[in-house]
């Protein structure tokens, strides 16, 4: 990609011995498809490689994806997630800069405090879901969508040049490192045996740098894509062959892909932008109302406010809900019907739960169709079938909180 920042410099790392598979430079490209430092691992262990936002990921290796799932339920799984934009954005106006383009609060976050927040456009649409981690080393750290990192890339470099023709005090860096995500109710049991920081003083959503079974500079943040507990692994880019071998010597763990990830962030009620949010859905549409901070919403000082903050007063034309249905599991596009047989709404994602035993899946339907216990039927291969609007997430989530 043809854009002008500082990329930083792999942290250092100490090896404790040279690994089978060795990293290959970040980023490389082959067939139209970047490579993260995991490439050649997935092969060795029998990664099923698809292309996927411009990369090429392991979709599942030698389990199956149902037996993936669950192990990712009761044990812990490890995920390659490099392909997520890594960026950092420093300088005295930071805070300033990521507010005119987030709806969050940025400035209320403790250190090393992380929050889930949006870019938004005038419009109301979300441009993409990110999070966005207040440092103690004074920066921001923020991971946003692999698919949306040319735009995310282009928003964030704009405003940062605005910002320095003002004369404010702003920049940005892309991080090059590998990003691995260890999920599951034994993730930090597991990692705890490589570090030397008290885990149990890590709560959701908060992150530090430490070193991680010999790699150093590491940043690890108590937060993930499965609704378990469990830890996202900035690591250097050389360093990351190294640090998954270690994890995968323990018996708990195992490699998980991209199948399993997607049912099991569906199962938490996760959205995956371009399905199930995107530049033609708002906050409000999307349920995703609690990403607002609430003096944003007084201030309305973000982008689109003059459109959302209405929205969080009165009703919407339609909203996000989640979907229970026995029999042919519903896929997105599936049209959504009330019991008349009308058409009120579309189905964004769906699969069979392998935790539940039942069908789930997430859509729009018209308002007032939105409440929990709604019986309607949803369409799925030209055949109607019963389906009721449910609370979401349809598993409980289990992230770790202090106290």
């Amino acid at each position: 990609m043809q854009r002008t920042v500082r990329v930083v410099a792999p942290l250092g790392f100490r090896l404790q011995a040279q690994p089978l598979v060795q990293s290959r430079p970040f980023s490389s490209v082959q067939d139209g498809l970047r490579r993260t430092p995991l490439y050649d691992f997935h092969l060795a262990h029998g990664g099923k490689m698809v292309a996927f936002a411009g990369w090429s990921l392991p979709v599942q290796y030698r389990d199956s994806h149902v037996d993936s799932h669950l192990h990712t339920r009761r044990h812990c799984s490890l995920f390659d997630v490099s392909h997520m934009l890594q960026t950092k954005i420093f300088g005295c106006d930071r805070v300033r800069l990521m507010e005119n383009i987030v709806v969050g609060d940025i400035a209320e976050l403790r250190p090393n405090q992380g929050t889930l927040s949006l870019f938004t456009n005038e419009a109301g649409g979300i441009l993409d879901d990110l999070i966005v981690t207040n440092t103690s080393e004074g920066h921001l750290y923020v991971v946003s969508n692999a698919g949306c990192r040319d735009k995310d890339l282009a928003l964030m470099q704009d405003k940062v040049k605005e910002f320095q023709n003002r004369g404010l005090d702003v920049g940005l860096e892309v991080v090059d490192n590998a990003l691995l995500a260890l999920q599951g109710p034994t993730a930090a049991q597991v990692l705890q045996a490589g570090v030397t920081d008290d885990m149990r003083k890590l709560p959701f959503m908060t992150s530090a740098v430490m070193e991680v079974f010999g790699v150093s500079g590491c940043r690890v943040t108590r937060c993930g894509y499965t609704g378990e507990d469990g830890v996202e692994i900035s690591v250097p880019a050389a360093g990351a062959v190294h640090l998954a071998t270690a994890l995968l010597k323990n018996p708990e763990v195992k490699l998980a892909g991209l199948a399993a990830r997607d049912s099991l962030r569906l199962e938490a009620g996760l959205c995956l932008y371009g399905n199930d949010i995107d530049e033609h859905t708002t906050p409000v549409e999307g349920s995703l109302s609690w990403t607002l901070g609430k003096r944003r919403r007084v201030a309305m000082d973000f982008p689109g406010a003059k459109i959302i903050i209405p929205q969080l007063k009165g009703e919407v034309q339609r909203r996000r809900v989640g979907l229970i249905c026995e029999g042919a599991p519903m896929r997105a596009h599936s049209p959504i019907l009330n019991t008349e047989g009308a058409v009120i709404g579309t189905v964004t994602s769906g699969c069979p739960s392998p935790s539940l035993k039942k069908n789930v899946a997430m859509g729009y339907v018209a308002f007032k169709y939105s409440r929990p216990g709604t019986q309607l039927l949803v369409e799925v291969r030209r055949k109607q079938q019963m389906t009721v609007v449910s609370k979401m997430p349809f598993v409980p989530t289990k992230y770790y909180t202090l106290k």
